[in-house]
């Protein structure tokens, strides 16, 4: 059973990876932190592991349980939970939609632009007085992307190297207007949590990046044979590819440079307007 700590002597890690609770069991040696926050408590307990010679801390972004719907995540304290244990990137694998004929269930896109459509949510550490003005023009970041890619290619799972992830509200699915507009738009893949937590990382200059699952098309593309999405379906396919997922992740953190050094301080600090 993994130990529990609390903040005290935090651990430095090298790298931070937003997923579901089915990564624990793939981890040996664990401790577990109860990271404290100033925006509260993060969706569950950090656990800590060594692998490949990189410390990796794991955050279930729903919850140990899945307990939390994706428009109820503290996506703040998420994220800085990360930056006080030092990760000097974040990946994010996430469930998500086709909204294109050829991205096919099962395979794996690693996006390089994201659309924002959902609201309400905090999306900002920056309420004043310190004014920061984040650009989002590229979201994720290019070298990591290129690690992504490499381990999904050596793992031979489909992959497509660029892809605009549309994030919704949620917890409802899209109803088919909606979905034929974002295909329309040449939108290829949805979800309901990559935002805000790739823009909080820019603002705490964290490098971020995508794996995005494809577990089924989306109501827009419904018609020769292919059906609207259910929960129950993206949970059976997200299960399916686990296993895969698991290997990319096992493959992308021993291509990860202990090392890794970006821009993400220099952008952030342009983007202060008032101190």
């Amino acid at each position: 059973m993994a130990s529990v700590q609390k903040n005290i002597k935090l651990p430095k890690v090298d790298l931070g990876v937003f997923g579901g609770s089915g990564f624990y069991k793939f981890l040996n040696n664990v401790k577990e932190y109860a990271v404290k926050t100033p925006y509260g408590e993060p969706s569950a307990k950090v656990a800590v592991a060594e692998m490949k010679g990189k410390t990796v801390a794991f955050l279930p972004r729903h919850g140990k349980n899945h307990e939390a719907p994706p428009h109820m995540i503290n996506y703040r304290a998420n994220v800085y939970a990360l930056k006080m244990l030092g990760a000097k990137a974040i990946v994010s694998p996430c469930a998500s939609g086709s909204l294109q004929a050829h991205v096919k269930p099962g395979d794996f896109v690693v996006c390089d632009q994201v659309v924002d459509r959902t609201n309400s949510r905090k999306d900002t550490f920056y309420d004043g007085p310190k004014i920061v003005h984040i650009s989002l023009a590229d979201p994720y970041n290019e070298d990591l992307r290129k690690i992504a890619i490499q381990a999904i290619k050596d793992n031979k799972v489909p992959c497509h190297e660029k892809g605009t992830i549309v994030v919704i509200q949620g917890p409802r699915f899209s109803s088919k207007a909606e979905s034929k507009w974002f295909t329309h738009m040449g939108w290829d893949v949805i979800n309901m949590t990559q935002y805000p937590e790739v823009t909080l990382a820019k603002e705490v200059a964290i490098p971020f990046v995508n794996i995005s699952l494809i577990t089924d098309y989306d109501a827009g593309l419904v018609g020769e044979g292919i059906e609207p999405c259910t929960a129950e379906e993206i949970i059976k396919t997200f299960v399916s590819n686990n296993e895969k997922l698991v290997k990319v992740l096992n493959r992308f953190i021993e291509l990860f440079p202990k090392n890794f050094t970006s821009n993400a301080e220099a952008e952030l600090k342009a983007a202060v307007l008032h101190e």
